[in-house]
């Protein structure tokens, strides 16, 4: 370009070289090309759906699925009660479909909980006495009607109460 004139000396020649294709681009179409900013539109308009729908099938599908698997699985009252005195831990199965246990650490003992189990499974409570020992007593009731007991004595004793609920609901 050339010159004396100070500020052509300062042109970077790609950036002349886009500033006549641009040009070129300009007299040909009769537009001016947008650059990147219709590709980042574009961009941003994809990720904010992907983002909607992911949204709309965590909230959806989660709460959906987790209200019709409890209100339609019928459950039996399971009372379990542990007797004795001090502290034992205590592991029982507790509304749960997946088998998952409760673990209560050092509880203080006498213990007792009612709680509903899905039938099909098998309710069960395990008593594991601490190094001082001692005695404990536990028993399981399905319908407030005993169905097992078991007694753990001794250091570290151990005793476990089990029972199986029926796979469908009992004529009563």
């Amino acid at each position: 370009m050339g010159g004396n004139n100070p500020a052509a000396a300062t042109v970077d020649p790609a950036t002349e070289a886009n500033s006549a294709t641009e040009d070129e681009y300009a007299a040909a179409t009769g537009k001016r090309p947008s650059g990147d900013r219709a590709g980042l539109i574009a961009g941003i308009a994809v990720l904010a759906a992907c983002a909607a729908l992911v949204l709309y099938g965590l909230l959806h599908t989660g709460s959906d699925d987790a209200s019709t698997a409890h209100h339609h699985t019928p459950t039996a009252p399971v009372t379990y009660e542990v007797t004795g005195a001090g502290t034992a831990d205590l592991t029982y199965q507790a509304r749960s479909t997946s088998g998952r246990a409760t673990v209560v650490h050092a509880a203080h003992l006498p213990w007792h909980t009612t709680v509903d189990i899905p039938l099909g499974e098998k309710p069960s409570i395990s008593i594991v006495l601490g190094h001082n020992g001692g005695q404990a007593h536990c028993s399981l009731a399905i319908h407030d009607k005993h169905a097992q007991s078991a007694t753990a004595t001794g250091p570290y004793g151990r005793a476990t109460c089990t029972a199986t609920l029926p796979k469908s609901s009992p004529s009563r």
